[in-house]
């Protein structure tokens, strides 16, 4: 069975609030692996790669690449194997 997760972003470091989205690693129907990377991030003090949890698909980028997003809110839509999978960025 598969799982449709929406990938919400992550709160890195204690002070974070939101980041820029700088690119994304995988696009729409391409497939990834755990430790791949889904995204990459740029904030005042880090850039850094967002890292899929588990295997599965992407689904859709849920904003434009350069687009600044909040800690917590949609950044894309990945399928999972399976529910297990919900605990994290894909």
């Amino acid at each position: 069975m598969t799982v449709r997760v929406r990938v919400k972003l992550p709160k890195i470091g204690m002070t974070m609030e939101e980041a820029t989205i700088v690119r994304f690693c995988r696009q729409p129907g391409e497939a990834f692996s755990k430790g791949d990377p889904l995204y990459e991030i740029e904030t005042e003090k880090i850039s850094q790669e967002v890292e899929a949890t588990g295997d599965g698909v992407m689904v859709e980028h849920a904003v434009p690449e350069g687009a600044d997003v909040r800690v917590g809110e949609l950044v894309c839509v990945v399928e999972t194997a399976s529910a297990a999978d919900n605990s994290g960025p894909a």
